[in-house]
């Protein structure tokens, strides 16, 4: 699904920049749940941060933009989103407490400039947690810039439908179209700051009609008509188009990061 992460940090970005208000933030991270709090990964993150520890009640969304405002360095806070999988953890920072909790959800912001990233999780109904970390060394931007990332998935699509094609596993089934629809129009609806780039938010919008397109084909199997055999290949045809949308989600956020932040 769309990342909270992606929200948070496009949005944080513009704020410390200058071109939305606090409030602004707390508004557009609304989609993604009723209520978020936001407490430190261990004691010692507490003690440097002041954040509460998770045995604790957390914090509001407020105290973490006024803890990026305190730590933000000279050269801005370089907001990024970073969407790991097993075996994909380009751009993800230290430490291994940091990297499983992003791992087992998928996403997390990390705030190079103030040696912070932040995990949500779903702690209780309608709360969605932001835990935070402090990380050092963290890893250059990893990801393809914007205009291949766009290519890298359209052609993605492409080569995944030819190839699911050739595995002859790639069959019509009835009410597809409209499970599809239903997907997308499920999904939280994120806005995003003015001044935002089209070219970033028409790539997330693809990216998110590719996913669920993904989600569709991945359990597209009326009756359990594919072996074993066969469903592991559909797999494995799959993996590299969802590898290209998360690349598509990142370069979208870097970009529309850098506009904002220079603006």
């Amino acid at each position: 699904m769309p990342a909270a992460s992606a929200s948070l940090a496009v949005w944080s970005a513009a704020w410390i920049a200058g071109a939305a208000a606090a409030d602004d933030v707390l508004d557009a991270l609304a989609p993604w749940s009723e209520a978020h709090d936001v407490v430190a990964a261990d004691v010692g993150v507490a003690v440097a941060t002041d954040l509460p520890t998770p045995d604790h009640a957390g914090a509001g969304l407020g105290a973490l933009l006024v803890l990026l405002r305190q730590r933000v360095g000279p050269l801005g806070l370089d907001a990024r989103v970073v969407l790991p999988a097993p075996g994909d953890v380009r751009g993800l920072p230290g430490p291994e407490p940091l990297r499983a909790a992003a791992l087992e959800v998928g996403e997390c912001a990390v705030f190079a400039g103030a040696d912070l990233a932040v995990v949500p999780s779903v702690v209780a109904d309608g709360v969605l947690r932001w835990t935070t970390f402090e990380v050092s060394a963290v890893p250059p931007q990893a990801h393809p810039s914007l205009p291949d990332a766009e290519a890298d998935l359209r052609s993605g699509v492409r080569d995944a439908a030819s190839t699911l094609a050739e595995m002859d596993v790639a069959r019509p089934r009835a009410g597809v179209r409209e499970e599809i629809a239903a997907r997308l129009r499920g999904r939280p609806q994120p806005s995003w700051p003015a001044g935002t780039p089209g070219r970033p938010l028409r790539v997330l919008q693809h990216a998110d009609e590719v996913e669920a397109i993904l989600v569709a084909a991945s359990g597209d199997d009326p009756g359990g008509a594919l072996t074993s055999g066969a469903a592991l290949a559909r797999t494995d045809a799959l993996r590299p188009l969802a590898t290209a949308v998360r690349a598509a989600r990142v370069a979208a956020v870097a970009e529309t990061v850098r506009v904002l932040s220079a603006a």
